[in-house]
């Protein structure tokens, strides 16, 4: 056995690198000015069956389309009509109006919990627009603008998260964690990246039915730290599948920010070049930028030329959720400061630019989409809300777990309701 080298005390010691946000709260002025901005329309479009090396300069790039004058420019340009562009804004205005009723709902202890998306609506009304309805999509929890640009009723929506006797989840689920077969939109999870390898492998046994359907996931950037996402880039690109991995990069991880994650390190689309993926990186407030991106990708996965990993570079607004106060970890300047813009102020100025859309018509749209959410929230509320009665039946919590119920759970079922009858005989209090 060799002998150990001889320690010496002239050695340099190691030092551990804790990664440190680059301002904090009431000490430091926000300076995003070190964020490399390009042009609009500079950046290369390659073809959608590309080799995955000629995407590797745009995982280091910007792409974006809108300009500083409201107007789209360069190769990643989606030319949508002027129809659509309004249905996109409308999504829009109708998200925001729903996400600022439901925060105030659980203000009043009408729920329990509630996500705001506010400022990252691009990153999924518009990448949601680019696929077809009945690709399925695999999300996390800041995605509700999926399933209202797939046209789900709001009004399911307030059930769940009131957890009511209209719940179709039957109150098994954390409010604001939906699911809709008929909308393909799998379970949200509050388990991190687990949706991750979840898409993948549902786009390789679509891929193995000889299927035209794809799949296309949303992780937030501190969850690409989980094994489930790296687990998930390997099997893509094994298998080739026709999956859409959508990273949206809002700098922060609740309390964590992004470099936490490796941001400090590469940016978060870089990642596709170890694994063989093709990578893009986004302008993620950029609603052009978005939908094109995004229908590349799709474009890409339907004709089997491989699976993209998009990273959104945008900023959460908001807190994490209702029980976070960002205050504590961040200057309540950034959002103000946010180079970027604001997703929904830069579709609204496109569309003025081009003469098909006005400040009145805006008003107009926002007054309705109020009015739809606060008519909808006042019908879910006559199933009750929480912590007021009219929930789902008792019995309902020994269903749905086996297609037919065995035994041993029909003899619990019935123990536990004459249990519940003898102790409350007249009924359960309210």
């Amino acid at each position: 056995m060799a002998d150990r080298p001889e320690r010496t005390d002239n050695k340099p010691q190691l030092s551990l690198h804790i990664p440190e946000p680059n301002y904090r709260p009431g000490a430091d002025e926000v300076d995003f000015s070190a964020i490399e901005i390009p042009e609009a329309g500079a950046q290369p479009r390659p073809d959608e069956a590309c080799d995955p090396t000629e995407t590797h300069g745009l995982c280091t790039d910007l792409i974006r389309v809108l300009g500083e004058d409201n107007r789209a420019h360069g190769p990643w340009d989606p030319k949508l009509d002027p129809d659509t562009l309004r249905e996109m804004l409308h999504h829009f205005s109708l998200v925001r109006a729903f996400d600022e009723r439901m925060f105030r709902g659980q203000r009043q202890g009408k729920t329990s919990f509630y996500m705001k998306c506010t400022a990252e609506e691009a990153t999924s009304i518009s990448t949601s627009m680019a696929l077809q309805s009945d690709d399925m999509v695999f999300p996390s929890y800041r995605q509700q603008g999926v399933l209202i640009a797939r046209g789900y009723p709001l009004l399911e929506m307030i059930n769940q998260i009131y957890s009511n006797s209209g719940d179709k989840l039957k109150g098994r689920q954390l409010p604001i964690m939906y699911s809709s077969r008929e909308h393909s939109f799998f379970s949200i999870s509050g388990n991190l990246a687990t949706q991750v390898p979840q898409a993948v492998g549902w786009a390789m046994a679509s891929a193995i039915k000889h299927d035209t359907r794809i799949a296309a996931t949303w992780v937030g950037e501190g969850s690409t730290a989980e094994g489930d996402f790296h687990a998930a880039c390997t099997f893509a690109s094994v298998y080739n599948a026709p999956v859409i991995l959508n990273v949206i990069n809002n700098q922060w991880a609740i309390s964590s920010f992004s470099g936490f994650a490796g941001s400090e390190r590469a940016t978060f689309a870089s990642r596709a070049i170890g694994y063989g993926l093709a990578g893009l990186r986004v302008d993620g407030n950029d609603p052009l930028a978005c939908y094109a991106a995004q229908r590349w990708a799709a474009n890409r996965a339907r004709t089997n030329s491989g699976p993209t990993l998009i990273e959104f570079f945008t900023y959460r607004a908001e807190g994490h959720s209702t029980s976070d106060d960002p205050s504590g970890y961040r200057s309540a300047q950034e959002r103000d400061a946010w180079p970027l813009g604001d997703p929904v102020v830069r579709l609204k100025n496109h569309l003025i630019e081009l003469g098909e859309w006005d400040e009145d018509r805006q008003a107009e749209m926002d007054l309705k989409a109020a009015e739809k959410v606060k008519a909808d929230t006042k019908e879910a509320e006559k199933n009750g809300i929480l912590g007021h009665g009219m929930h789902q039946p008792f019995h309902t919590m020994f269903e749905d777990v086996f297609e037919e119920e065995p035994w041993h759970l029909k003899e619990q079922n019935a123990q536990s309701q004459a249990e519940r009858d003898k102790k409350y005989p007249d009924g359960v209090p309210h």
